[in-house]
């Protein structure tokens, strides 16, 4: 499906920024909780804990 591909690559693309910018990810993830599918949200925060280590 088209669709899951695109959340997926949201989610990959904030995921990648998350190694630069890990509190930027996570406030952008946080103020836009209801337009992002629940898969971009997980993809997104897989790197923001382990960046701000």
């Amino acid at each position: 499906n088209r669709e899951f591909f695109i959340r997926k690559a949201i989610g990959w693309a904030l995921r990648s920024y998350a190694w630069t910018d890990p509190v930027e990810v996570a406030r952008y993830v946080r103020e836009n909780e209801s337009r992002l599918s629940g898969l971009s949200r997980r993809e997104a925060l897989k790197n923001v804990l382990a960046a701000m280590r």
